[in-house]
């Protein structure tokens, strides 16, 4: 009995955890296109495929300049959020032009998209923190 219960505690606190990552998307479009990139070019580059990132390096960049024009929502908007979104678009820049450049090696390439994928993150969590 005692399992069960604890059981659908954990379900309900996921399902809350999920809700709230959902409900940022869809407050924040502008944060939703950067993740639909986001995730798209970092998890193929965990895995060794840096082909997505080379080809769309470009939309990070322009989806990082949009958001950073994009209107915060009220709950979300503080100077900790402004300040991680400054630092999203110039890293979005900055891995944009390393792939344009062609003289970055493979590895320099995903350093710097798990560095950008930390940023992105931060912006979440910050938005789930109220922050």
């Amino acid at each position: 009995m005692i399992y069960r219960i604890l059981f659908s505690v954990f379900l309900a606190g996921q399902a809350i955890t999920g809700v709230q990552a959902q409900s940022i998307f869809e407050k924040w479009p502008a944060l939703n296109a950067y993740h639909e990139v986001m995730k798209e070019t970092f998890h193929a580059s965990e895995d060794g495929n840096l082909a997505p990132l080379k080809s769309r390096s470009g939309d990070l960049k322009s989806q990082a300049d949009i958001l950073a024009k994009s209107e915060i929502p009220a709950e979300f908007n503080s100077p900790m959020i402004k300040t991680a979104i400054m630092q999203l678009k110039k890293d979005s820049k900055s891995i944009a032009k390393q792939v344009k450049k062609g003289k970055s090696s493979d590895g320099e390439l995903t350093r710097s998209m798990a560095a950008l994928h930390e940023v992105f993150h931060k912006i979440v969590g910050l938005c789930k923190e109220g922050h």
